[in-house]
């Protein structure tokens, strides 16, 4: 375990890191774990080609139930992305379903994304292009993961789906775009990433962020 502020950071399993919280410990879980299509083996998009993928197999299958189980365990709500790949393994119908507009245009893409929620609201939509220079903003024109989201994401969903004071998890926190979000609006953040080099690259990505932002 690291921190770095308001962020805590884990570089382990999470089901091994999540048995040691308390029962809704946390008021919101902001996920985006494995969705089981293979992303580590994709070679189209935004610069696949050129991102480390870690573990071989990371994508083979989404987590099983029990991953869920113990997400809703210890936290008070949930936003679950891609979830639309494993929805059998929801615990639970939805009415507020997340759509993240990506801005592909016409092509053979995927137009976005879909999240999954524990909230009893409507259905909303982010839009953020994710393509070409659209996509090369601060701190984010480098991908260090095929699966990247952008920081304005998380900052939206953050504004939308918690309020101040409430303490978030993530599981597989990837790229770390969660955690400058959480840095920039002041939300205790605690985030687990299982693949080292991932959580390396990630952890950077923030330190700098920090960095930056003491300078100026």
């Amino acid at each position: 375990m690291e921190k770095f502020g308001n962020i805590t950071l884990y570089n382990d399993d999470c089901m091994n890191v999540m048995k040691t919280f308390k029962d809704k410990q946390f008021d919101l879980a902001l996920v985006d774990p494995p969705y089981g299509i293979g992303a580590n083996k994709m070679t189209l998009g935004n610069g696949k080609r050129k991102i480390y993928r870690g573990a071989e197999d990371w994508d083979r299958q989404p987590p099983p139930k029990e991953y869920f189980d113990e997400l809703i365990r210890v936290s008070k709500n949930q936003i679950v992305w891609g979830a639309n790949h494993f929805i059998s393994r929801m615990p639970f119908d939805s009415s507020c379903w997340i759509f993240w507009d990506k801005g592909t245009g016409e092509n053979d893409f995927a137009d976005g994304e879909l999240a999954w929620t524990s909230f009893d609201t409507t259905v909303r939509k982010f839009f953020k292009s994710w393509v070409g220079a659209n996509a090369k903003e601060k701190y984010e024109a480098d991908r260090i993961h095929p699966t990247q989201k952008p920081i304005a994401l998380y900052k939206w969903l953050l504004k939308n789906y918690a309020k101040e004071g409430d303490t978030i998890l993530d599981t597989h926190f990837g790229s770390l775009s969660i955690g400058i979000a959480c840095h920039d609006l002041k939300f205790d953040l605690t985030a687990i990433e299982l693949d080292k080099d991932y959580y390396e690259a990630g952890k950077k990505r923030l330190i700098e962020h920090q960095m930056q932002l003491t300078i100026f």
